[in-house]
């Protein structure tokens, strides 16, 4: 069995906190700093005063909620801690500022490659940067790296800044979206040749040891297919929900459907948000009003409707997008093209459906 921070959080929602007669996840008492090791489960209770009464008899309930609703087997590990006023509060951050109730956590998922999964991701934040969000992209497709290049940022290469009594790598920022990759940690002509242990490890340090202060969405560019990368991802962070991108071909369509079972097994149990047609017609510069559905006709749209999931939207096949994205300038940067208007309609669905 795997632990994920959803599954342990869902345990937590049964526990009542005395006081407020809230569950102690309703109520923030459960601090930023879960993690999860195997079967290893830590994290902090955070009381609203000191000594608080119910003290006991909440840690004890919540031990108990994670070995009922999530693994009997499970080793917890639970420390207790007060609430602060603003003038004790410090400005240590050596835990990842973004896991908290604000920053909502997005992984864009495919199940096979070469489908614009990271076209989509890369628009995508870029979109909600221009409708005024704080945005944080991770590239954290390791042996494939594509965001790099989609941002014209091949010859980047993060430096390290003490905060507090932590280094932290600095993301790159542009258009507004803190990005970070292993792409820029590797030459760009280098393959990356690591076993999944090395990858996985080189990913939650991209996530837990970087300064990405402050965020509203954090877009996760997911390898495609199900791998023990997506594993990471899960244990690391609280996913908010996902979203499946596919072509309209039959080929792509079965591995979606891979893809949004991975995402909705009962030990994992993330939201799928909604699933975006990419490439469903071809429309030529010259011909703008023309549509030829050389994948197929209206694929993700069927699977959609056969899943109860929501259609999030139909991304053409346009030349402009191919070239914005292989010169480093995401297509939703000019927002006068019908993709870019796309790509906002895209990001104003999401910022009402995950919640």
């Amino acid at each position: 069995m795997t632990l994920y921070p959803k599954l342990i959080l869902d345990a937590l929602t049964q526990v009542k906190y005395p006081g407020s007669g809230q569950n102690i996840v309703e109520a923030g008492m459960v601090d930023d700093n879960l993690r999860i090791d195997g079967m290893k489960v830590s994290f902090s209770i955070i009381f609203p005063k000191n000594p608080d009464p119910f003290q006991k008899s909440v840690v004890k309930a919540a031990e108990a909620a994670i070995h009922t609703f999530a693994a009997k087997e499970a080793e917890v590990s639970i420390s207790v801690d007060y609430k602060k006023d603003n003038s004790q509060q410090t400005t240590d951050n050596s835990q990842w500022s973004m896991v908290n109730n604000q920053c909502k956590v997005i992984a864009v998922s495919s199940g096979k490659g070469g489908v614009g999964k990271s076209t989509v991701a890369a628009n995508l934040a870029v979109a909600l940067a221009k409708l005024g969000y704080r945005v944080g992209l991770l590239d954290a497709d390791v042996f494939g790296p594509s965001i790099p290049t989609m941002f014209d940022l091949e010859d980047y290469r993060p430096m390290g800044e003490m905060v507090g009594d932590h280094q932290l790598i600095v993301p790159a920022e542009k258009w507004g979206v803190k990005i970070l990759s292993i792409g820029f940690f590797v030459k760009p002509e280098q393959a990356t040749v690591w076993r999944g242990p090395m990858a996985s490890n080189a990913l939650k340090q991209l996530i837990t040891e970087a300064n990405w202060g402050e965020l509203d969405y954090f877009i996760i560019d997911t390898p495609p297919g199900t791998s023990d990368i997506h594993l990471t991802l899960m244990q690391t962070l609280s996913i908010t929900g996902a979203v499946i991108v596919s072509t309209p071909q039959k080929v792509a369509l079965a591995d979606a459907r891979k893809g949004v079972d991975m995402y909705q097994n009962d030990k994992i149990n993330i939201p799928i948000l909604g699933l975006v047609e990419n490439m469903a017609w071809f429309t030529p510069a010259e011909l703008p009003d023309n549509k030829y559905y050389i994948f197929g006709r209206d694929g993700v749209k069927q699977l959609a409707e056969s899943l109860g999931l929501r259609l999030l939207g139909q991304i053409p096949l346009v030349q402009s997008v191919c070239e914005s994205g292989d010169q480093g300038q995401p297509i939703t940067l000019d927002p006068a093209t019908p993709v870019a208007q796309a790509f906002l309609s895209l990001a104003s669905t999401l910022t009402y459906l995950a919640k």
